[in-house]
């Protein structure tokens, strides 16, 4: 069991997974969201300043939730994030669409190049040496 303070109240709780928030601080986040979400979508053209002091939330916690892609402002909006990795002004998230598109191609790039040599070297690694092999945990 793994048990740990909630970042919020400070309480003990048993830690699953995600965020370290406790069960009812979760669930507090979750209707400032609900809130903020709606706010967001009446009142279209506001920034992040304006929309915190109207549903009382950290502005760090709106940006969270625009990085996480959870929430998202419209198109002609003035809030406006930077990509981390180029520095391109985005709406939501972490990367823009040509530097998400670039990573994956990288990354898959990588995998492919990758899985042929690996395989060779079992195969090699089994022709030299035909004892039992046992995987290290």
């Amino acid at each position: 069991m793994n048990v740990r303070n909630c970042r919020k109240c400070r309480k003990l709780f048993n830690y699953i997974t995600g965020p370290i928030v406790c069960p009812a601080c979760r669930e507090a986040m979750e209707e400032e969201f609900q809130k903020v979400k709606k706010y967001v979508q009446e009142h279209a053209h506001s920034d992040i300043r304006t929309v915190a002091e109207e549903c009382e939330v950290d502005p760090n916690q709106i940006r969270q939730w625009v990085r996480e892609e959870r929430l998202e402002f419209a198109d002609d909006s003035a809030v406006g994030l930077n990509c981390e990795r180029c520095g391109r002004s985005i709406k939501s998230g972490r990367f823009c669409e040509a530097c998400k598109r670039d990573m994956t191609n990288t990354f898959s790039s990588a995998i492919r190049s990758n899985a042929p040599v690996q395989q060779n070297q079992m195969k090699k690694d089994i022709k030299e040496n035909p004892k039992m092999r046992f995987l290290d945990s």
